[in-house]
């Protein structure tokens, strides 16, 4: 800020006081979560409102944490992210490798409809694939929500990545075909590498979309052992009352993997999607 003019130097300051706002503004419901998490339920009701525990407690999260339950829906929501990661790259980035290196009849028409399947909620989708996994055999096992989760993340897929080939240059191509590359190994070897910015943008994308599944899983997977955990948070909820530090505890746990992701890699997140929004 050394060679600003005054007026250069005021506005950078109130922009970084607006930044600063907005950020308090969607941090402090994390924040919140995870304080009433530490708390007693006694404390979170009583008659002073506190910011911070001062009746500091782990009880809700060992709660959680030994629970056979919980760790079951624990493993579930990982392998739905997990899988549903798997299946988006293994179809979509070919995909996007061939509509955006290559001609493709109908091109335009294809990208249109990714672009609107984007904007279907799942419930619109939700019956037509029951019907069609039901006459499959397909219902029932860890496979089947992973697969509808990932139908609607390889549009996503393939219009983040289209982009990203398009903007190699032809002289990539020729130089790996000059080498001895074939299609195949010239698509693994030079073009991956070459779009690995946008590669970990749909990756955590793709395991985020499974992660936070949870109507395919209810609906697919009716088994109480085959529930992620956004399906059973309800399970302090009771006649007798809600267990409001062991909801927020297991909220917690929810939304951790999901900020560990934006903390060490929000610099390929956030340059990948704006990257390949422009780049075409």
């Amino acid at each position: 800020m050394d060679n600003m003019t005054g007026t250069e130097k005021a506005k950078e300051i109130r922009n970084s006081i607006f930044a600063l706002l907005i950020a308090f503004i969607f941090l402090f419901p994390i924040y919140w979560l995870i304080q009433i998490s530490f708390k007693s339920d006694a404390e979170t009701f009583g008659k002073v409102l506190t910011y911070f525990p001062h009746d500091f407690t782990f009880e809700p999260w060992l709660e959680n944490l030994t629970d056979k339950t919980f760790l079951i829906s624990l493993k579930n929501s990982f392998l739905n992210g997990l899988l549903t990661m798997a299946i988006a790259l293994v179809l979509g980035v070919p995909a996007a490798y061939g509509m955006g290196r290559y001609r493709v009849k109908g091109g335009n028409v294809f990208l249109l409809t990714f672009l609107i399947s984007q904007m279907l909620p799942p419930s619109l989708t939700l019956t037509p694939m029951y019907l069609i996994f039901s006459k499959l055999g397909f219902l029932g096992n860890h496979l089947t929500a992973p697969v509808a989760i990932a139908a609607s993340s390889i549009p996503f897929v393939i219009v983040t990545l289209r982009p990203y080939f398009r903007s190699i240059p032809v002289s990539l191509d020729e130089a790996a075909r000059l080498d001895g590359c074939g299609s195949v190994k010239a698509f693994l070897m030079v073009m991956l590498p070459a779009v690995k910015t946008g590669i970990i943008t749909i990756m955590v994308i793709s395991f985020l979309n499974g992660w936070n599944d949870l109507v395919y899983s209810m609906t697919f997977n009716v088994a109480e052992t085959m529930r992620p955990l956004t399906a059973n948070i309800y399970k302090f909820q009771s006649a007798y009352g809600t267990r409001w530090n062991c909801i927020m505890a297991y909220g917690a746990i929810l939304v951790l993997p999901v900020i560990l992701m934006f903390i060490f890699l929000q610099k390929y997140i956030v340059g990948g999607l704006v990257a390949g929004a422009v780049k075409d």
